[in-house]
């Protein structure tokens, strides 16, 4: 069994968000969807709902925009 980054995609209220992707990162989001609804036993999602989730996963566990973030503001 594969261990992904993501788990299940939250149903959640979107908001509209227009960008154009590279073909072979649409590929990429596609297959990524195939394989995590295959894991969790779903259906596949669509790939453009992958991309808010493993954004938020990046920038959670990016240690530097942490950093960032606290000395940015600061607790009082």
């Amino acid at each position: 069994m594969t261990k992904l980054k993501l788990g299940p995609i939250a149903d959640d209220r979107p908001v509209k968000v227009t960008l154009e992707l590279p073909a072979s990162l649409h590929r990429d989001l596609k297959t990524y969807a195939d394989v995590l609804g295959r894991e969790s036993g779903q259906p596949a999602t669509e790939p453009v709902r992958l991309i808010v989730p493993m954004l938020q996963r990046f920038i959670d566990t990016d240690r530097g925009f942490a950093k960032a973030r606290r000395n940015a503001h600061p607790d009082p």
